[in-house]
């Protein structure tokens, strides 16, 4: 039985204004809801205001070819089934459109009643495929779990500079500091490395520097005799002796007090720490592997940390980029944490919908991937499915639609960028003349380029 078009939204994307046209002018006559595009970068701004169920594109475009079109739309959109036209069709084209998520492929010259039976095929195949969207998240989950974790996830540049430089570290014995801003996901990366040393079976523990008050995070860390102090009634080990030759993860280093810096020198150099009141030292195998959000070369200069234990911590630096910057991974981390929470909590959610997908593109996520996590825990706790909308997101969230790193095209992003600067420095400066005198451009003109921007003042 077909399935009906009910005004289902199709984009149709091709060169060729009489092929354009010609299918746009048969769908609509179909039922379906048509827009068109005679290039890749328009149908990217149609695609980011409206979802489309099925994307109709041609391989052979100027600019931005069909490919590259099929890779950019499933990110910003990645319920939408993509059915690439060519007129240059081989077995091996059709391999690689498949393999980077096209749905189906067409070749030239172009039989209409086909298009129709692919279109109502793919269309009766959606319900399907969002059933079982999540069985294809666990097989991924579980495949992933080799890369060194869960949420170790990112195909994008710097993701991958990342871990390749864990790739080459995890093998050494090296201590290894790793940089970046709170919730970019610090300690799943010290376990990436750590089991992918040779010593992998052996223990991992963290300690958060910032979260144990100074007194006890000696103890803590090399442990104490009998009698050191009131209450000491037995001896006790430290995270140095009982981890043994596995990794201690030191998160917050740069927390630590500089009585405790020195100690943690000794431990580093002469793999030896001090328990609280022990006359002899006792010799560690523990792997150090530390973390920080702080510039801990500024806290040098500032005598907050010890220069020497600074270069001993910093033999190899990886730093992670904040989730703002790899925005084009966000659909990666949406797809594995709705498979993680929806698992924990005994509920069916196969994704977002295109809406929602685009808040949480838009969105700054100053808390990074554990701010990203806890607003899809809400949303998939009060969420119904089997997608996730925008009522379902936290209603604090506040999406920046206007910046740049949304956008490929230079001339936008600079646009953007632009738009941002001005508004920020007019709220400062509400004098025009002033404004003008800062940003070193004449009052006629900043008054031209308001305007151009659409800026309200």
């Amino acid at each position: 039985m077909p399935v009906s078009a009910s005004r289902t939204p199709i984009l149709v994307v091709d060169d060729e204004p009489i092929i354009r046209d010609s299918l746009a002018e048969f769908l609509t006559q179909e039922g379906f809801a048509v827009t068109t595009s005679g290039s890749a970068e328009d149908a990217l701004r149609k695609a980011r205001d409206t979802h489309f169920a099925v994307a109709i594109c041609d391989v052979q475009l100027p600019g931005i070819d069909g490919l590259g079109l099929l890779d950019r739309l499933l990110k910003i959109s990645p319920e939408t089934f993509v059915l690439l036209i060519t007129a240059y069709g081989t077995v091996e084209s059709a391999v690689v459109a498949f393999q980077r998520g096209a749905h189906d492929y067409l070749m030239k010259p172009i039989l209409l009643d086909e298009v129709l039976a692919k279109i109502r095929r793919l269309l009766a195949y959606r319900d399907l495929h969002l059933e079982n969207q999540w069985l294809r998240r666990e097989l991924s989950r579980v495949e992933g779990g080799a890369e060194g974790g869960d949420m170790v996830v990112g195909h994008g540049p710097a993701m991958q500079r990342v871990m390749d430089m864990v790739r080459k570290v995890a093998p050494t014995p090296s201590t290894v500091l790793l940089v970046g801003e709170s919730g970019t996901g610090k300690e799943l990366l010290a376990r990436a490395v750590h089991g992918r040393a040779a010593n992998a079976a052996a223990r991992f523990l963290a300690v958060n520097c910032a979260a144990i008050p100074h007194e006890l995070l000696e103890n803590q860390l090399f442990g104490h005799r009998k009698g050191a102090f009131t209450g000491a009634d037995r001896d006790q080990t430290g995270v140095f002796q009982h981890v043994g030759s596995g990794t201690i993860f030191l998160d917050e280093i740069g927390e630590l007090p500089l009585a405790t810096q020195a100690k943690m020198l000794r431990a580093i150099e002469q793999k030896e720490v001090h328990p609280v009141g022990a006359n002899e030292p006792v010799a560690v195998e523990a792997r150090i592997i530390a973390a920080t959000n702080k510039n801990l070369a500024k806290e040098v200069e500032a005598g907050r940390f010890r220069e020497d234990l600074y270069y001993r911590l910093n033999v190899v630096s990886i730093t992670l980029p904040p989730l703002r910057e790899r925005r084009e991974e966000i659909p990666d981390f949406v797809d594995k944490l709705l498979a993680k929470h929806s698992r924990a909590l005994g509920k069916r959610i196969t994704g977002v919908t295109h809406e929602a997908m685009q808040i949480l593109l838009a969105c700054p996520w100053k808390g990074n991937i554990r701010e990203l996590e806890n607003a899809l825990q809400r949303a998939v706790i009060l969420g119904d499915g089997p997608l996730l909308g925008p009522a379902d997101l936290p209603p604090d969230l506040a999406p920046q639609p206007d910046d740049p790193g949304l956008v490929e095209d230079l001339g936008e992003a600079v646009r953007r960028f632009e738009r941002q600067h001005l508004q920020r420095l007019l709220r400062r400066f509400p004098d025009k003349k002033e404004a003008a005198r800062r940003l070193g451009m004449g009052l006629s003109s900043l008054y031209r380029r308001i305007a151009e921007l659409g800026i309200d003042v």
